[in-house]
This record gives C-alpha cells, sequence and structure tokens, in this order.
C-alpha cells in the first residue's frame, strides 16, 4: 500500500462513488477534491470564490505594490521578470505534482534537476562531448533516479519519504563529486536559442511551460490514465480491486518526475549556461510551496496543473514586489516557507468542507 499524502484527497466515501465502465475501465468520476454545486446565484458565487479567490487576492496584491512603487513594478520589465525566469520552477513543480497525484511524496525532483544540470555542462563544456549527447545523458541520469525510486518504494514497497530523501541527498553528492563542488558551464549558442529565444515577447521556455501544464491537465481530466492517477492518489487499495494496475502507475509516475525533473536542469542549463551543484535543495521548497497552493485554485482540494501554474506566478509576483519594496534576499525563504504552511493547511481546510457538504 503507498503511502499517503498530506491527507488523501478525497474520502473514500467519494472512492466509493467511481464505477467501471462495461468494457472495464475506469468511468469517468466526480473531479477530485470538488464538492456538489449549489444552485441559485448564491452558490455560484460561492463557487466560483472558492476556486478563483486566490486570483483576487494575486491581483489586490499587485496592485498594492503598484500603487508603493509605480515607476518599478508597473513596467514591462518586472512582467518578464515575473513570467519569464520561472520556467525552471513550472517543470519541477509539475515533476513533484506527478508523483503527489498518486499519492506519493517525491523529496529528489531538486536533486534529480541538480545531477542533469551538473551532467550536461561537465561533459559538454568539460569534456567537450556532443551537447546533444550531452542532453540525453543528463536527462537519462534523472529517469534512472526516477526509476530507483519507483524500484525501492513500489517494488520493494520502502517509504517513499526515506527512499526519495536519501536519493536526494545521494544525487547531490554525487553532482558535487562530478563538478568537483565547483560551478560547471557550458558555451552552446544551440542550447541557450531553445529555451531563451524570444517568441511574443517571452522566451520560448515560457511557452514550455504553458505547454506542459495544459498536457498534464489534459491527461488528468480527459484521459483513462489520468483517471487512473487520480484513483490510486484517493484511494489505492479501492483503484486495485478495481481492476487498475496501481503498481504500474506509481511506477510511472516516479519516472515521469525523473523525466520532468531531467527536463527541468536541460532547461536551467540552456537558459543561464551554468550551474552549482550545491544548490540544488534550495528549489525544492518553492515547488512544493506551488503545488500545494495550487490545491486552493481550479480544483479545490485537488492538486492540479494549472492550480500550480498560478501558485508559482503569485508567489513570485509576491516576492518580487517585496524585494522591490526594500526588503532584503531572505524575503524568498520567509514568503515560501510560510506560503508552504499556509498551502497545506489551506488545502486541509478546502477538503475538510467539501467532505462536510
Amino acid at each position: 500500500m503507498p503511502e499517503t499524502t498530506v491527507d488523501h484527497l478525497v474520502s473514500d466515501d467519494e472512492t466509493a462513488q467511481r464505477i467501471l465502465a462495461d468494457d472495464g475501465s475506469v468511468a469517468p468520476a466526480p473531479v477530485q477534491g470538488e464538492s456538489p454545486r449549489p444552485g441559485g446565484a448564491g452558490g455560484l458565487l460561492r463557487t466560483l470564490a472558492s476556486k478563483y479567490a486566490l486570483i483576487g487576492v494575486w491581483a489586490l496584491m499587485a496592485l498594492y505594490f503598484y500603487s508603493q512603487v509605480p515607476d518599478t513594478f508597473g513596467t514591462s520589465g518586472t512582467f518578464s521578470s515575473i513570467f519569464g525566469s520561472q520556467q525552471v520552477l513550472v517543470f519541477l513543480a509539475m515533476s513533484a505534482l506527478v508523483t503527489l497525484v498518486v499519492g506519493e511524496f517525491d523529496l529528489s525532483v531538486a536533486a534529480m534537476m541538480g545531477i542533469t544540470a551538473t551532467v550536461i555542462p561537465v561533459l559538454a563544456g568539460v569534456h567537450g562531448m556532443d551537447i546533444v549527447l550531452a542532453c540525453l545523458l543528463g536527462v537519462g541520469a534523472a529517469v534512472l533516479a526516477g526509476a530507483v525510486n519507483a524500484f525501492f518504494v513500489v517494488v520493494l514497497d520502502v517509504s517513499s519519504f526515506v527512499v526519495t530523501l536519501g536519493m536526494a541527498t545521494l544525487l547531490t553528492g554525487v553532482a558535487q563529486l562530478v563538478s568537483g563542488s565547483t560551478i560547471v558551464s557550458v558555451s552552446s549558442p544551440g542550447l541557450a536559442k531553445i529555451a531563451i529565444g524570444d517568441v511574443l515577447g517571452m522566451p520560448v521556455s515560457f511557452w514550455y511551460g504553458i505547454a506542459l501544464a495544459l498536457v498534464i491537465a489534459y491527461v488528468l481530466a480527459w484521459t483513462p490514465l489520468g483517471r487512473a492517477m487520480v484513483f490510486v492518489g484517493a484511494n489505492a487499495e479501492v483503484a486495485r480491486l478495481a481492476g487498475i494496475r496501481v503498481h504500474r502507475v506509481r511506477f510511472g509516475a516516479y519516472v515521469t518526475a525523473g523525466l520532468l525533473a531531467g527536463l527541468a536542469g536541460l532547461v536551467l542549463v540552456a537558459t543561464v549556461g551554468g550551474f552549482d551543484s550545491s544548490t540544488s535543495n534550495s528549489y525544492l521548497l518553492p515547488a512544493l510551496a506551488a503545488v500545494f497552493l495550487g490545491t486552493a485554485v481550479v480544483q479545490p482540494g485537488a492538486f492540479n496543473p494549472i492550480g500550480t501554474m498560478v501558485a508559482i506566478y503569485f508567489l513570485t509576483t509576491g516576492i518580487f514586489g517585496l524585494q522591490l519594496l526594500g526588503y532584503a534576499g531572505w524575503i524568498q525563504n520567509v514568503f515560501y516557507g510560510a506560503g508552504l504552511v499556509v498551502a497545506v493547511a489551506l488545502a486541509k481546510v478546502v477538503r475538510d468542507r467539501s467532505r462536510a457538504s
């Protein structure tokens, strides 16, 4: 049996409402974490408020910062800084989200990103390997790490916290060994072009993040695989009895998390041209904070990619605005740490209210 995350996303009663279609596949079920729609205008307003309140808070926060520092916050440069600089975090958050949807935790996603971002410049920049091959090997290292996580957690039934925390520490050490505990870099115009080329005034990697979120949203909402993932995350034993190959779904989630983390590392190297392996773990908290805060948007109480995207830019706006107001660099850790605590608490409150309604 897999471990639960911070409570199950839906209750067993909700899980029991899911039925099998005539062909044995999982039939569409009520959206995870979504309560029955109340009638009337008041009910509609409450529904909208529960799904999009964070967006309203985001707008009010932006207006406040604009009123305080209009000459700096209200510029196109600020817009680009907020929306055009979070592509790595988007990929990393989606990596964490994939495992959370199926009821698992993966604390090694930042380290998997780090091993990719280290291997690529070491192979291509230090040893002169072809950049394409270096990228494939770098991403492959993250996928392999995801598969190892899956083997220990799914096949051997070891605690996901222990396995992924150990893997994170192991990969960080390996990255420091490979890089000599120094910043490694690579100069490749072709690699840079795939990340920082301009498309409609934004880096092309921004659009990669948008596309990734939409693809994951489509898979979770409209495909049998996505419904199976949600079902497994709700109650793995019931999903098994319903005929879903639970181990295969969980194993695939860990491997996919490794792939997305590896792509995050690739985007990072393509964007900045190098990486400091000692900084990998600093990316984990922002990714988890965004994923949990995203459960308060679009599908209250459920991990969802669109909500995660909103949460990423909400948090970035808050940090950037506070920095413009003169707060020191420590504000980032404080904001992300507080955001994670509030997000987890808010997600629990939303789930409890959904179950009670």
